[in-house]
């Protein structure tokens, strides 16, 4: 089998793997409640259980494993916190949609703007993939997701100035970003390539889910201080 098709076949699977994750968690946001709960729960068990099995391969001794897990389990709990907190009802869809979709758009966007553009890589020695061409497509990308977000939800409120909206989406493209470099750096402290083999095509949970980790988490700092502190 050519390369080609090697490629095309792994494309294939990671479609389908694609099509079947949303599908679940598409499900599991309709239902809400219970579901959503039980649902992200297990998403945050596999994500810790694919942590420890980074953490184990780098290092050997008991206390600086028992602190990565703690500051890990900080990380996952704060994100996931920070995603049943928003999927209330009160709060309506857009905000969630304007994270995850973010994020997805960030993806999205970084992958064709860097296979069509290329150029210099931002952090060879940890994501070689990485460059700053896709880092632009994937801000763009995510920028506007929001607007258009935004402008069918609260259009009035977009029309006053879009400058925000650009800046949010800006944002979440880069601190996603910023967590798929913090996992590719884990990855290469320990010597794999990918977190886990759960998800064909894709790897690991962790390597689906890196940005969106660090896009809630972040976001759940930030919510909590306009709530308490600003």
């Amino acid at each position: 089998m050519s390369s080609a098709e090697i490629k095309k076949s792994d494309l294939g699977i990671r479609a389908i793997s694609a099509i079947v994750m949303v599908a679940v968690a598409g499900v599991a946001f309709w239902a809400n409640g219970a579901v959503l709960m039980a649902f992200i729960g297990a998403i945050s068990l596999g994500l810790m259980w694919e942590i420890w099995g980074l953490v184990s391969k780098i290092w050997s001794s008991f206390a600086m494993r028992g602190a990565a897990m703690i500051l890990a389990a900080l990380y996952v709990g704060v994100a996931c916190f920070t995603l049943l907190y928003l999927s209330g009802s009160m709060f309506g869809f857009t905000p969630i949609l304007t994270l995850i979709g973010g994020v997805i758009a960030t993806d999205i966007g970084a992958y064709f703007s860097g296979r069509l553009i290329g150029g210099p890589k931002i952090a060879p020695a940890i994501s070689p993939s990485k460059t700053w061409a896709g880092l632009g497509g994937g801000i763009l990308a995510a920028a506007l997701w929001v607007v258009g977000l935004w402008s069918q939800s609260e259009p009035e409120t977009v029309a006053d100035g879009l400058l925000p909206y650009l800046g949010l989406g800006a944002a979440i493209a880069v601190v996603s970003q910023i967590g798929d470099f913090s996992e590719s750096w884990l990855k290469r402290l320990a010597g794999v390539k990918d977190s886990g083999r759960l998800i064909p095509g894709h790897g690991g949970l962790l390597d689906r889910a890196d940005g969106m980790v660090a896009v809630f988490f972040v976001s759940g700092l930030v919510t909590y201080w306009l709530m308490f502190v600003g």
